[in-house]
């Protein structure tokens, strides 16, 4: 039980590493960035290329500098010219790119599964008593709890953390007091990319790398914002944990309604608080 419960922890790290970034986004821009998963899919895919002449520690600086560009790009091509549109338009647009991002990736790379080798620095295990875990899978639950902790630091401690906060809830009176808002924004959509590539490169070590990888965990990421309160940091890290759980010991002992578990959780939770987990 142990091991699955630290494979659950695992699962709900990388959830929510990729689920804050849509946090941020959606926070400060109110786009429902459907693109987020193919942002986490070329994450793992730079890292793929970076890491065969940098190393793990460059693929990893790698993937968080691009995905920083592409999301500052993002922002000034996308979302400051939608921001005065509907939302379905902005869903349909994001949804394109990621569409157009899963054909980049296949005209680069192909079709095929690549696989992405552990780490030698982590490739070991760790003994639990009769059983043994990978150090590689800690390094993920323990690089989660950085960008919690980093993440809810910068947010409460320094000027442009709280600008943040000033901006999700009125941007109006916040930029009336001197804050460039759309410089804001594009830092904290570059942030947001950033973190879904990070996501995708300490994935991709325990993933098949395809083009299709940031559809199939699009919805359970879109699953934690939901459920956890949208704008809700301490709500994703929350939800993130409690689906990797139900995710993981659902594979175990239900796999045949494995897949509904946090779709179910999700229906119950906003009929239960319709504002999420956490009441943002």
């Amino acid at each position: 039980m142990l091991i699955q419960i630290l494979n659950g922890l695992v699962y709900g790290g990388l959830l929510y590493i990729l689920s804050v970034g849509l946090v941020l986004i959606f926070g400060l821009r109110r786009v429902v960035n459907f693109a987020h998963g193919a942002l986490f899919m070329v994450g793992a895919y730079v890292g793929y290329a970076a890491n065969m002449v940098f190393g793990f520690w460059g693929a990893v600086a790698c993937s968080i500098l691009v995905l920083s560009v592409l999301g500052v790009a993002l922002d000034r091509f996308v979302f400051r010219p939608l921001q005065k549109e509907e939302p379905m338009v902005t869903v349909l647009v994001t949804f394109g790119l990621l569409l157009v991002l899963e054909d980049v990736v296949r005209t680069i790379w192909g079709r095929d599964l690549l696989s992405f080798p552990t780490p030698a620095a982590f490739s070991g295990t760790v003994a639990l008593g009769d059983s043994s875990f990978p150090v590689y899978r800690l390094l993920v639950v323990a690089v989660a709890v950085l960008v919690a902790a980093g993440l809810s630091l910068w947010l409460k401690t320094s000027r442009a953390g709280l600008y943040v906060r000033a901006s999700s809830v009125d941007p109006l009176t916040t930029g009336m007091q001197g804050v460039d808002t759309e410089r804001l924004s594009a830092l904290v959509v570059a942030m947001g990319s950033a973190l879904a590539g990070l996501s995708g490169v300490i994935a991709a070590p325990l993933l098949a790398l395809s083009p299709s990888m940031g559809s199939s965990i699009l919805i359970e990421s879109f699953i934690v914002v939901v459920t956890g309160g949208l704008g809700s940091f301490t709500g994703a890290f929350v939800a993130a944990l409690v689906i990797g759980q139900l995710h993981n010991l659902g594979v175990v002992y239900v796999p045949h309604i494995a897949s509904m578990i946090p779709l179910i959780l999700m229906v119950a939770v906003l009929i239960w608080r319709p504002n999420g987990i956490v009441r943002t």
